[in-house]
């Protein structure tokens, strides 16, 4: 199934793209009114698409709770908690410093705002942006739940960590009494990704009709006004790539080249949603199949999602400049290099917040003085820029999990990267492997 899988939301990504681009160009032959209906339809597909992000959010949840749980409790020792948190957080930390300096020296060396040839917005004009949606006094206070029921409603995935965690280690020091709770969340574990392997039937259905209706709504020409941007922004996330695997090679060896080949099928479900989300479940399927212990990357995957969005980070960097090369305003080094330090403050914990990125951005260029108004020059291409941004951050939080399984000597051999179909959770039979947890 895997494979196939794999071929089908391909079939549907191409599919979509030629779909897409012809309705975009019956309609927009038809003047004025050809456009609204070109939205109407794009609209029409966004419902797909919409049920699909659904399904997602609907297991993430309780998936979270119950892998991270179950990886916790069998762990037995919060020594071993506490190591793999702080090398993940320090890890995390490293890589979202690469990412914003590599952003940096990308936009700086290729200049994509200087003499731009599309009318720059004026500068009192509206983003629609709410640059208010975060700010790290809310984040901070944010971080612990106020009610486990009310995080699980609202997917708030750190949140749900912290749940996790209290919970895991109480399970810990409570001992043999809470034997029957692991039981029960272990099955529940299981039971969800059973659950996620029926939902990931509906993906190429998704990947179709996302994409369809991005470019039957926009068209392929406004991707060409800002083809410059667009281009170097890739090009900057393929550098990351390629440092971000290098670095996963240094640690962990020849295997690295494996990694990909094992993470293909999530990567496409986030490139062609735009929805880091979307890829979890399948994200964390393959690094068990790659050799990363569930108990590991049950706690690391999560996490990353709060505070290691790579692509997230390249973007900001590289959007806020931009803007600034737009309107003709010169950053001095020490600007730049404050801007950096803000935005490794800011971008922690963003993932929870809706249009993420923008909203990080137009805070940050409210605190430089640069005009939030070039935030819509921007907007008509986020999405596509999306789609790259969230197959880097798969990537991202996929190597994450890799080295640190590779630091606690927890990497275990190999299983084959294709599933059968309808296959048991984490790959092996009717039940979890116990030593795959650690117990």
């Amino acid at each position: 199934m895997g494979k196939r899988l794999t071929y089908y939301i391909l079939i549907g990504l191409v599919l979509g793209g030629i779909v897409g681009l012809a309705v975009n160009a019956y309609f927009d032959d038809n003047g004025g009114a050809g456009t609204k209906q070109a939205a109407d339809i794009a609209g029409y597909f966004s419902i797909v698409t919409a049920l699909f992000l659904r399904l997602i959010k609907m297991i993430i949840a309780p998936l979270v709770f119950s892998t991270l749980v179950v990886g916790i409790a069998h762990m037995g020792d919060t020594q071993a908690l506490g190591r793999i948190g702080f090398r993940s957080v320090a890890w995390f930390l490293c890589c979202s410093l690469v990412s914003l300096v590599l952003g940096l020296v990308l936009v700086n060396f290729f200049q994509p705002g200087v003499g731009l040839a599309i009318p720059i917005p004026p500068i009192d004009a509206a983003s629609g942006v709410d640059k208010a949606a975060f700010n790290l006094k809310d984040f901070i206070s944010h971080i612990v739940p106020s009610s486990m029921i009310d995080a699980m409603a609202k997917n708030e995935i750190l949140q749900i960590v912290v749940f996790s965690i209290f919970v895991g280690v109480g399970i810990t020091a409570v001992g043999e009494k809470a034997a029957p709770l692991v039981r029960g969340i272990d099955a529940l574990a299981q039971v969800m990704l059973q659950v996620t392997n029926y939902v990931m039937r509906f993906a190429p259905f998704a990947v179709f009709a996302a994409v369809a209706g991005t470019l039957a709504e926009r068209g392929p020409s406004i991707i060409g006004s800002l083809a410059y941007f667009m281009g170097t922004f890739y090009i900057g996330m393929g550098l990351l790539w390629c440092l971000l695997i290098g670095a996963c090679f240094l640690i962990v060896g020849p295997r690295t080249a494996l990694l990909v080949k094992y993470i293909r099928e999530p990567l496409l479900l986030a490139f062609s949603t735009a929805s880091s989300e979307a890829a979890y479940p399948r994200t964390l399927e393959a690094l068990d199949r790659f050799g990363v212990p569930p108990r590991i990357a049950s706690f690391v995957l999560p996490l990353g999602y709060s505070f290691n969005l790579d692509g997230s980070m390249i973007y900001m960097t590289f959007a806020t400049v931009f803007i600034a090369q737009a309107y003709g305003i010169d950053m001095t080094v020490g600007q730049q290099i404050m801007m950096l330090l803000v935005l490794m403050v800011t971008s922690k914990g963003v993932a929870g917040v809706p249009r993420a990125s923008l909203v990080v951005i137009a805070a940050t260029l409210a605190f430089f003085d640069i005009p939030e108004a070039g935030l819509l020059l921007i907007l008509a291409v986020d999405h596509f820029l999306d789609m790259g941004r969230s197959a880097t951050n798969v990537v991202g939080n996929a190597v994450a999990s890799v080295v640190i399984a590779k630091w606690e000597g927890k990497l275990d051999v190999l299983e084959p990267a294709e599933i059968d179909p309808l296959p048991a959770p984490f790959g092996h039979g009717p039940a979890v492997d116990r030593d795959r947890f650690g117990g």
